[in-house]
């Protein structure tokens, strides 16, 4: 017999954990010396749950693989579900292991537990954005119940799973041939795919459509199916749009990318997907953001636009536009028979010459239109000038980990994502605060490349104590604060529909610009720091946070300028239905 807390450490080291991600408390301290007593898993010690539930998301978007994070009961529970929603929302697969109250105080409501209306029931807060929640009624259960926490985190639509268990449970002796039967299970599922013939169909209709369109969503970088995908679009011919978490799905240097849709995408791009006859929609929902508020004249009019969608959520097609054909299948596999059979059908390929032309002319315009802000020597800093600083000075490989706000919006228009997978970003639940911590998890995934959190005042602020754990664990990420003094983009929203910024603006009445220099911030951590004077400055700065190999922070002045758009957000009818539709600017 072992103690349980010990044999979950083992699972979790027969599982291939090697990093867990939390902070302590008085019910999961049993976990904690098991896991000192671990020579394979690191504990990732944080000062905040969101902090740790942030940073095993970054951690699970470069592993692919389910992360770990260890809660508290209460207020530990809560501080991480931010964090966990957000991962829920962009289908990020993570286990958390939350202690509880002890089965013998149930109804007597002990300490920090939530009972408001029902006891040992805190579990249940986690219900509306986790794929499932396990509360663990008997200590010899937790080896199947991780075993199949793990399989639902991965399997299908990736999210996260909750495991529950009373704290008494962790210090309960349990016979190890659970965990040794839980090890043995692990299987390498087959994934549901489609037939040639229905690919044959699909990929008719592309080569014989007159305007057809692919629209990658994020399901293909969850899927690593963006090499399958590009030979796709270069063997037919096929323009590509993206989503925000579709971004880099295909390299942006390729000649068919025409860039993302919706509420910050570009006229070209939401043109493209408003005139298209046929589009193959692949692991996207097609949700707001990248739909306009599903407004037909700015983004996607469907019908007329006929729409294929594969998708491994059966949930997701035709969710929000009717299809012709919908496939619940793997991506990576999917694509992989239509690259087949497209070879089969079309060995010598699709040739659309004039559209892939204009595609690169648009391009190479959009782009000249950006050159005056990009090299502006304004300061505080023109924002764009930062995109292009940081685009000149790294390697293409390095990742780029935004947070919310023009960080990016504008990043997403301008900045080209060339390795698939490098660009890191809060979706569906747009967290602020996301960008430090996940970065730390995404540098924990990937020790040997860069990693810059890119992120706004706004947003750096909701995590400052990130640094305390990047100074105890010693991960060298850079963070770029892309410091406004403000909540720009609601500050943009609420000036241009009701010509105020009330509690957006970080400034005071009395005359206090409330201006706050990050850089200190960070060395009173113990971090390395610089404070950004010019806009000349910024390069010179960077290169020394990449040669430093440790944690760096630049506080980087710049100013308030709204992110272009032609899409557009249903809010601007609600709070000024008699304002100009469609031209959204936002900072």
């Amino acid at each position: 017999m072992a103690l349980a807390s010990h044999e979950i450490v083992r699972y979790l080291e027969g599982r291939g954990i090697t990093k867990v991600f939390g902070l302590c408390g008085h019910t999961n301290i049993a976990m904690l010396e098991a896991l000192s007593c671990s020579e394979v898993i690191d504990f990732v010690n944080v000062r905040h749950e969101q902090i740790a539930s942030h940073a095993a998301d970054g951690y699970a978007r470069v592993t692919r693989k389910a992360s770990v994070v260890l809660s508290h009961l209460g207020p530990g529970l809560t501080n991480a579900a931010t964090g966990v929603a957000n991962a829920a929302l962009d289908s990020i697969p993570m286990v958390v292991i939350a202690g509880d109250v002890p089965t013998y105080y149930f109804g007597k409501h002990p300490h920090q537990e939530v009972n408001y209306h029902a006891d040992g029931d805190q579990w249940s807060i986690y219900r509306p954005f986790v794929k499932r929640a396990f509360r663990v009624e008997r200590a010899d259960a937790l080896p199947e119940i991780l075993d199949r926490a793990f399989v639902i985190a991965e399997s299908g639509r990736p999210g996260p799973v909750l495991v529950d268990v009373p704290m008494d449970l962790f210090s309960l002796e349990i016979d190890p041939k659970g965990v040794d039967r839980a090890l043995t299970n692990q299987l390498d599922y087959a994934k549901p795919t489609i037939t040639e013939e229905l690919a044959a169909q699909i990929v008719k209709n592309l080569a014989e459509a007159e305007r057809p369109l692919v629209y990658a969503g994020g399901g293909i970088l969850l899927a690593d199916a963006s090499e399958e995908l590009t030979e796709l679009v270069d063997m037919l011919d096929l323009p590509v749009a993206h989503s925000l978490m579709g971004k880099g799905a295909v390299p942006d240097d390729n000649p068919h990318v025409l860039g993302m849709s919706g509420f910050w995408g570009v006229e070209f791009t939401n043109k493209m997907c408003q005139d298209a006859d046929w589009i193959l929609g692949l692991g996207t929902r097609f949700a707001e953001a990248d739909a306009s508020s599903w407004y037909e004249e700015f983004t996607f009019k469907m019908p007329p636009t006929k729409l294929m969608q594969i998708d491994i959520d059966p949930e997701q097609i035709g969710r929000n536009y009717p299809v012709e054909i919908g496939a619940v299948a793997e991506l990576k596999s999917a694509l992989g028979v239509l690259v087949k059979v497209a070879k089969q059908l079309y060995p010598e390929g699709v040739k659309r010459p004039e559209l892939v032309q204009s595609i690169v002319d648009e391009r190479a315009t959009r782009k000249q239109g950006f050159s005056a802000d990009q090299t502006s020597t304004e300061f505080p800093m023109n924002p764009a000038r930062i995109l292009a600083d940081l685009r000149t000075a790294i390697p293409e490989d390095s990742f780029i980990v935004t947070d919310v706000g023009w960080n990016k919006n504008g990043l997403a228009q301008q900045y080209d994502i060339v390795v698939p997978g490098t660009f890191v970003t809060p979706g569906g639940f747009a967290t602020m605060g996301f960008g430090s911590p996940a970065a730390l998890g995404v540098k924990l995934a990937a020790p040997e490349r860069p990693v810059i959190a890119l992120i706004g005042d706004g947003g750096f602020g909701q995590n400052p104590a990130v640094l305390a754990t990047a100074r105890r664990e010693q991960i060298p990420v850079i963070w770029v604060v892309m410091n406004n003094n403000a909540f720009g983009t609601i500050a943009g929203l609420e000036k241009a529909n009701f010509g105020t910024t009330y509690g957006t603006t970080f400034s005071v009445d009395d005359g206090d610009d409330m201006w706050i220099d990050y850089s200190e911030i960070a060395r009173a951590y113990g971090i390395k720091a610089k404070r950004v004077e010019s806009a000349e400055d910024f390069a010179s700065v960077l290169a020394e946070a990449l040669a430093a190999g440790e944690p760096f922070l630049l506080d980087v002045p710049m100013r308030n300028i709204p992110t272009p758009t032609s899409g557009h957000w249903n809010i601007l009818d609600i709070y000024s239905p008699e304002g100009v539709k469609g031209h959204a600017t936002t900072d």
